[in-house]
């Protein structure tokens, strides 16, 4: 007499996660080979799991032959850094302002301490990560941020001095480039190189977009702590065209914060990164989520279309 084996059925939870694979196929064919830029920093990188996660999804990223490149802020932890030691700084319109002394913190905290957690939390979770500032190889080479501010009682421009606030003049992309064809995941903290030796502290947006566009990379993704772009009724709108993008600048729909981190979306995807993303890194897998389901989870803002 033959033995009946009772199969169980499979959970619920099972088969959706049968789905998702099976939903993330055509997307990891589609981007194998490609390079994906990954801006990962501020509150997004607060919490041990969710840094774990990342890490997980980076490494998941590189193995299935996608070349991320992680460049990382870190705001926070150098505030709370330069508590500690009772340096106080001011910021002009969200940029802080950096004398010798701060620079120094902001060096240590960003080259030191966040690098090498980040680079740490790769490695243990199977990748093979390293950690660079800007200044190594002069990967990113900087100018000083001139910026200008309208006096409102007079109604005169004065030129605002941010310190050792730099931006972006050339990144040397012949530095990332054998690690692109290697296993190695480069992290990358957005301290930049003057002429004279001098270190520059860069936003990370900022230094993300130059990176991802002197690249070509594919995808330019940053991860913040809100889900995306909102509409006037604070829904998350999925998908914009760089004209839509302008429209909401305009009409002041995209404000605060969210200003600068569209804009420097807008800039890659003019300068030639297919397209770029912005998302809740306190969401888990949210970098995985986006990238690998249809409907995604944040707001992706598209190349401009060519006539």
């Amino acid at each position: 007499m033959s033995e009946v084996v009772q199969l169980n059925q499979p959970s619920q939870k099972i088969l959706e996660t049968a789905k998702t694979l099976s939903e993330a196929l055509p997307y990891m064919r589609r981007f194998a080979g490609q390079t994906f830029v990954v801006k990962y920093g501020g509150h997004a990188m607060g919490e041990e799991a969710a840094g774990q996660n990342f890490a997980r999804d980076v490494v998941l990223l590189k193995q299935i032959g996608i070349n991320p490149v992680v460049v990382h802020g870190g705001g926070p932890q150098i505030g709370a850094m330069l508590d500690r030691l009772k340096i106080k700084t001011a910021f002009i319109d969200g940029l802080r302002v950096t004398d010798r002394d701060t620079m120094d913190i902001v060096e240590m905290v960003l080259s030191g301490s966040i690098n090498k957690q980040i680079v740490s939390a790769i490695n243990q979770q199977g990748g093979m990560a390293i950690g660079l500032s800007g200044k190594d190889g002069k990967l990113i080479e900087a100018r000083k941020l001139r910026r200008a501010k309208r006096d409102e009682n007079s109604n005169v421009e004065k030129l605002l001095d941010l310190g050792y606030v730099g931006e972006p003049s050339k990144i040397n992309v012949d530095i990332l480039k054998p690690f692109l064809s290697s296993n190695v995941i480069p992290v990358i903290a957005p301290i930049g190189v003057g002429d004279q030796g001098e270190s520059y502290n860069i936003n990370a947006d900022t230094a993300a977009g130059a990176i991802a566009a002197a690249l070509g990379a594919s995808k330019l993704v940053m991860m913040t702590d809100v889900a995306g772009v909102l509409d006037k009724e604070k829904r998350l709108i999925a998908t914009l065209t760089p004209k839509d993008a302008y429209i909401l600048l305009g009409d002041g729909t995209v404000a605060g914060g969210m200003i600068p981190k569209v804009e420097c979306c807008l800039n890659a995807v003019r300068d030639g990164v297919g397209a770029a993303h912005i998302l809740d890194g306190r969401l888990p897998h949210v970098l995985l989520l986006e990238v690998f389901t249809e409907h995604g989870v944040g707001t992706m803002i598209t190349r401009p279309k060519t006539a």
